[in-house]
């Protein structure tokens, strides 16, 4: 495939409920070129790459960048919550680019982490300053869960994919065994992101309630109006992905930082001191001490997935 020369790149970011596009320039993000389009309408990217490129006829696209919240193999990717497949020949076919790429919206975050400005960042655990070029993890809560490890290679960075969202959910005492078998009982297999994701917090509430259904965003509602079952619910919440994002931690050992990006991490931002999190986070036992070492930060910023593809494409050339 044919490298191209600094010029204008096509960012895009699938997430499991919307599809955004952005314009680009040597990795620098134009934001006034964002747009967003609702996944549910549509039967692939096919239509939003037309109805966006429309808009913005008098672009030359030189790259290509497509995030998405799915596995990635042999270059082609698939939407883990959609039926939507993405081929990086296609792509070019649609926009004329000299070069495409596709990677898991996780990685994109990863990449976009130094394209961040510090106001983007809201601390959750403060630790020592580690050296320049330490590992750093990117966990997503939102329509689902993932994390994604950065690492810094002497030439360039590298971030890993992952589907640890698929993993098995922790069960560390009756309460825990009593959530795993309620959200096992849908599907067969008790998953993290069954719990640490929007349906996940769902469904966390109706095992809370005694079998109420409530989305997360009413939930969400009457727990900063005080409901004591929303707070429950949310407390619950916080202490199962304070201790998966402590186990992902000693996985990945990130020296540089555990960053949260998503929806429901940044709706969950008022709770994390106080329902516990740190505590949770640190429950390992006799390396307890050792996690002092990883600072926590909540990333802000909606267009960081963007802001990685848009770094992505600068990197590989």
């Amino acid at each position: 495939m044919t490298k191209s020369k600094s010029g204008i790149d096509l960012v895009v970011d699938i997430g499991g409920t919307n599809t955004r596009c952005g314009l680009a320039r040597d990795g620098v993000l134009d934001v006034s070129t964002n747009a967003r389009f609702l996944n549910a309408a549509r039967d692939g990217l096919s239509g939003i790459l037309t109805e966006y490129l429309s808009a913005h006829k008098d672009q030359d696209i030189n790259g290509i960048c497509v995030a998405l919240a799915g596995p990635i193999k042999d270059g082609i990717g698939t939407l883990t919550n959609l039926s939507w497949i993405i081929r990086p020949q296609d792509l070019i076919d649609q926009t004329n680019a000299k070069e495409a790429h596709i990677i898991n919206d996780l990685q994109a975050q990863g990449y976009g982490l130094a394209g961040l400005e510090p106001e983007a960042l809201a601390p959750v655990i403060d630790a020592p300053t580690a050296p320049n070029g330490s590992t750093k993890l990117v966990l997503n809560v939102g329509t689902g869960f993932n994390c994604a490890g950065v690492i810094t290679l002497r030439n360039g960075v590298h971030v890993a994919a992952a589907e640890s969202g698929h993993i098995g959910l922790p069960v560390r005492d009756a309460q825990d065994l009593d959530l795993s078998n309620h959200v096992k009982s849908a599907h067969g297999f008790a998953a993290v992101e069954d719990v640490l994701s929007g349906r996940g917090l769902e469904r966390v509430y109706t095992w809370r309630s005694g079998g109420i259904d409530k989305s997360a965003a009413d939930l969400m509602n009457d727990a900063e109006n005080g409901d004591a079952i929303a707070l429950k619910t949310v407390e619950s919440f916080i202490r199962i992905l304070g201790a998966v994002a402590g186990d992902l931690t000693l996985i990945h050992l990130p020296y540089g930082g555990v960053y949260f990006v998503g929806g429901v991490a940044r709706a969950m931002k008022p709770y994390f001191e106080r329902m516990g999190f740190g505590d949770n986070f640190r429950d390992k036992g006799r390396f307890a001490t050792f996690m002092d070492d990883f600072s926590v930060q909540i990333v802000e910023d909606d267009n960081a997935a963007m802001i990685g593809c848009a770094q992505f494409l600068k990197n590989s050339r």
